[in-house]
């Protein structure tokens, strides 16, 4: 078989495209679409701990971190004191963040569409459904 025909290196070659072509037109933001994905996951949920971050973006702690230093280096986020844990930090989303979160939803939107328009309705909740069941086995 060839590299090109494994589904695995599908599934990684399209995403790293997506990833790659996000990032482009996020950058006149200042922000990569991975700082976006986890300045948004903030941003529907802030004050939450790091740890808890890494669950729910599915990120390696370490990763998490060093993208959380860029987003509070560019204020988008805030780090703040947790009461209930002093080793651990509360993520807030500045009011920057808050913005720029709003500025970009609408650009990622318009930019999935434009790679799934050729797409039925019955094949995208198909794709869905298919991804879902990849993860959870994972």
């Amino acid at each position: 078989m060839r590299i090109k025909d494994s589904l695995g290196y599908i599934i990684t070659n399209t995403g790293r495209k997506i990833t790659q072509h996000l990032t482009q037109r996020f950058h006149e933001f200042g922000i990569t679409s991975e700082q976006w994905g986890v300045l948004q996951t903030l941003t529907e949920e802030e004050g939450i701990t790091q740890a808890e971050l890494s669950r729910r973006t599915e990120k390696d702690p370490t990763n998490v971190t060093r993208i959380l230093d860029q987003l509070e280096r560019k204020e988008f986020i805030r780090r703040g004191a947790n009461k209930e844990d002093r080793r651990s930090y509360l993520i807030h989303v500045t009011e920057s963040g808050r913005s720029l979160s709003e500025k970009l939803l609408p650009i990622e939107a318009e930019f999935t569409q434009s790679y799934l328009k050729d797409l039925t309705v019955e094949e995208l909740a198909l794709l869905r459904q298919i991804f879902q069941k990849i993860n959870e086995r994972l």
